[in-house]
């Protein structure tokens, strides 16, 4: 029988390939942002519902006024940042999209500074300065190939600003509830919120090709809840340091998958400007490991 720890570091390889699929169900779909964003968190939602309201339910009880709130704004947050991550990768390659949307570290220990005056280091200022660095090189390189890949890289980092608000809003609800409480009450406003936008949009909720639904089912149940599951498995074993460095890896999956896949060209401003955002990203989270709790590593895996 294996040891929990040597099961837990397997979940965590599994984890990272299955979040690495999220950019590629995407450009596999042929649905416009808004629909692909509203049946993914609308699947999750319908597969979380019988184990929620069978175990969870009571717990809506210990929400205040407060509380519904800054959900409902969290969940609006979190509703558009899947509209302009999906919408990127209508522009620019799954490599640049990917890379850019995991600055979210940056953007949220800068909101932490200035909204809840956290303490950054030299350290850290210094590996997030090397991170946007690289964002640049990839930007750049982007605008080379297509003024409309560029687009593309300002809607990832759009995208990354508001998972990041999404985070700071829904922190102080999440304290009082469970992670299965938290994320089905969160998903459940997005999926509401992405429903009037799809509506007022007019674009098309159906009828659909049979493989838009396996799409979209594949993203309710691969990223979003089989590689999050086990990553929050794992934190029982496994420290939130760990975990944070085997999200960086998510790009580099997901780029080799869209190779693979999709037959999509890398070129050399992507390996190397992304390769500095990786190691300007890792130096940030390891400076920073004795402040990164669980729970906030819980809350960056739920919105990938």
């Amino acid at each position: 029988m294996q040891h929990p720890n040597r099961n837990a570091y397997i979940a965590i390889i599994i984890g990272v390939l299955s979040v690495s699929f999220s950019a590629i169900l995407v450009k596999l779909s042929a649905a416009e942002a808004g629909v692909i964003a509203f049946y993914r968190l609308f699947f999750t939602v319908l597969i979380m519902s019988p184990y929620f309201f069978l175990f969870y339910r009571k717990e809506v009880k210990k929400l205040k006024r407060r509380d519904w709130v800054f959900s409902i704004i969290a969940g609006i947050f979190l509703a558009f940042h899947f509209i302009l991550w999906f919408e990127s990768l209508n522009y620019t390659s799954v490599a640049s999209s990917t890379v850019l949307v995991t600055l979210q570290p940056l953007f949220a220990f800068v909101g932490s500074y200035f909204f809840f005056n956290e303490r950054i280091t030299m350290r850290a200022a210094v590996a997030a300065v090397i991170a946007i660095g690289g964002s640049i090189i990839i930007s750049w390189g982007d605008f080379q190939i297509s003024g409309m890949a560029l687009y593309g890289d300002v809607l990832a980092l759009i995208a990354c600003a508001l998972v990041t608000a999404y985070l700071l809003f829904g922190q102080d609800v999440r304290k009082r509830l469970s992670i299965v409480t938290y994320t089905f009450i969160l998903y459940s406003i997005s999926t509401a919120v992405l429903f009037f936008y799809v509506l007022i949009k007019r674009e098309s909720f159906g009828p659909l090709p049979m493989e838009e639904w396996i799409y979209f089912i594949l993203l309710a149940m691969v990223p979003t809840l089989f590689g999050h599951t086990l990553f929050n498995w794992a934190l029982r074993w496994i420290s939130t340091t760990v975990i944070s460095m085997a999200i960086l890896f998510e790009p580099i999956g997901a780029t080799i998958l869209a190779y693979l896949l999709l037959g999509e060209k890398v070129f050399a401003t992507q390996v190397m400007g992304g390769s500095i955002v990786l190691l300007g990203l890792a130096v940030f989270i390891l400076d920073g490991k004795k402040v990164w709790s669980t729970a906030f590593i819980r809350k960056v895996l739920r919105a990938k």
